[in-house]
């Protein structure tokens, strides 16, 4: 355990499992009182309690983040709970191919399209608007918003995600310009170890022959892992990261380093 994060309130939407679970229980290593925020409550009350067992503070907040109303209840807690905020988390996503399989972009109905920008976009520009005035008063600011490697290069059968997780990188860029100094960062994981993936292969028609495929994209050869992301996450939102704003970072294995060629 470090004190990197000591003394600061840490908003996590999407902290019930996977990179959101990993990076809360990180930040709470690291010394962070944390708000846990998500859609599956008994999940996110679990994370609560592994965070308790570190002698660290948590509290769950249910909150949909397609819902502005939820997310004024989430900040008002977290400055109610612990006394502002000074570190935003935006994580919770969904994806198109998870839910209904491969939709081509001539296919894809107006409702799942909607539901993919509701939850990974726009969610993310109101969490941004919601926590800026608490974020404003922090000593040390920082937002870190979930991009993907989807931002930077097209996956097939994945036309709402690819364009909603592209406009997460633009809208880290412009939040970092509009809220300085209040720092934002992006980064951008492939293939990570986590619910979503397994459900992704599992409906699959040879799981291991796609796990194994996704692996042979990368020049490290594994699965990144939710503890891979929830360092990076920790180190962004850290006094280690003061002077980087605005910045994009693959955390890929080195896929995006060859595969386009």
């Amino acid at each position: 355990m470090t004190d990197a994060l000591a003394g600061r309130t840490c908003v996590v939407t999407g902290a019930a499992d996977g990179m959101g679970r990993a990076t809360a229980l990180e930040m709470a290593r690291e010394g962070a009182a944390v708000v846990v925020s998500d859609v599956q409550d008994e999940l996110g009350a679990e994370t609560v309690s592994l965070i308790a067992e570190l002698g660290e503070n948590a509290v769950y907040v249910p909150c949909d983040v397609r819902d502005e109303s939820q997310i004024k209840v989430l900040m008002q807690t977290a400055v109610a709970q612990f006394g502002g905020i000074d570190v935003l988390h935006n994580n919770a996503a969904v994806h198109e191919v998870a839910i209904a399989g491969p939709q081509p972009v001539d296919k894809i109905s107006n409702e799942l399209w909607n539901l993919v920008y509701e939850t990974n976009l726009r969610g993310y520009w109101w969490c941004t608007k919601h926590a800026a005035p608490h974020l404003k008063r922090s000593p040390a600011p920082a937002i870190v918003n979930a991009a993907s490697t989807a931002s930077l290069v097209g996956y097939p059968g994945s036309p709402a995600y690819n364009a909603m997780k592209g406009a997460v990188l633009q809208l880290t860029r412009s939040t970092a310009v509009d809220l300085a100094p209040v720092r934002c960062n992006c980064y951008c994981p492939a293939g990570v170890e986590t619910p979503l993936l397994e459900s992704f292969l599992e409906g699959a028609p040879d799981p291991e022959a796609v796990r194994q495929e996704l692996i042979d994209n990368y020049l490290v050869k594994r699965l990144g892992t939710p503890e891979d992301i929830a360092k990076l996450v920790c180190f962004l939102a850290s006094d280690a990261a003061s002077w980087i704003t605005g910045a994009v970072i693959s955390v890929d294995g080195g896929a995006l380093a060859w595969r386009a060629l």
